[in-house]
């Protein structure tokens, strides 16, 4: 410190050097007492609830609200689908599993409109048995749709590996009030209407291999069940394994003369998956 000001011509001058070289050190002190990440702005994450079918909004929350139910992982539907023809709001306040395990999905009212419910499983199963006991279905109206299903968000390919059971009239008091399908649904011979009674347990399911997907539904908790209701087999079009998820919804079917009137609930007693 002495050499800097050993060659000062006048007082003024060594003043001036003096002012800069503390302010030198001033800066030199604080430039290494900062942190290394000063300057990086805040980090925030947010988990992306999946687009689970195409055509609809992609929304971005920060909590997916899960359910466990029959020893899997489920997540609720939160965004909006055009599943049903029209744009159907989904709550996940409207899927929820009780005391004894049972499922409970709902069709709710409010301000805005309908909203509606679907919990889709967190892994793919591929071949195999899928087993589904819906417990006391209440007599649903006509624009009141269950389907029990599998889709596939990213290969639409295969139709989104798409095969349901669905309990509805679709809109219609008369029609029958259920169907298995093998997507496309326009082809006459991917569907199989029949009866499902409105009381009591009933037991649907299908086994998928190869080429073939056989399905089954009966009265009673289990698939061979007190009697029969419907049976059928799917050779032609039977999609394969890919990245296809199980889901169950409760939705609106909005193509109707004949709209949903009131709210309405079912209940899923148990899932059962065999390889």
């Amino acid at each position: 410190m002495r050499y800097l000001f050993a060659n000062c011509k006048s007082l003024q001058s060594c003043d001036f050097i003096r002012k800069r070289t503390l302010l030198m050190i001033v800066c030199i002190l604080l430039s290494g007492c900062r942190s290394p990440r000063a300057d990086s702005g805040p980090s925030i994450e947010f988990s992306k609830i999946p687009q689970s079918e195409v055509g609809g909004p992609d929304k971005v929350s920060a909590i997916a609200k899960i359910l466990q139910f029959s020893g899997y992982e489920w997540e609720v539907r939160q965004n909006p689908s055009p599943r049903g023809g029209v744009g159907n709001a989904y709550d996940a306040a409207n899927a929820w599993t009780d005391a004894d395990g049972k499922l409970h999905l709902r069709i709710a009212k409010s301000a805005e409109g309908w909203s509606c419910a679907e919990v889709n499983l967190r892994r793919s199963l591929g071949y195999g048995s899928y087993l589904f006991v819906v417990h006391e279905i209440m007599r649903l109206e006509p624009a009141a749709v269950l389907g029990l299903y599998t889709w596939d968000d990213l290969n639409a390919a295969q139709n989104h590996q798409e095969m349901d059971i669905e309990i509805s009239r679709w809109g219609d008091p008369v029609s029958k009030n259920a169907q298995y399908v093998i997507q496309p649904y326009y082809v006459p011979v991917n569907v199989f209407r029949f009866m499902s009674p409105h009381g009591g347990v009933t037991t649907h399911s299908f086994h998928w291999e190869p080429g073939r997907v056989s399905f089954r539904s009966t009265r009673g908790g289990s698939v061979r069940g007190t009697s029969v209701l419907a049976e059928h087999v799917f050779t032609s079009g039977v999609p394969s394994p890919g990245s296809e998820s199980v889901r169950m919804s409760f939705y609106v079917y909005g193509k109707t003369r004949t709209p949903l009137q009131n709210e309405a609930e079912v209940v899923i007693e148990k899932f059962e998956y065999l390889p």
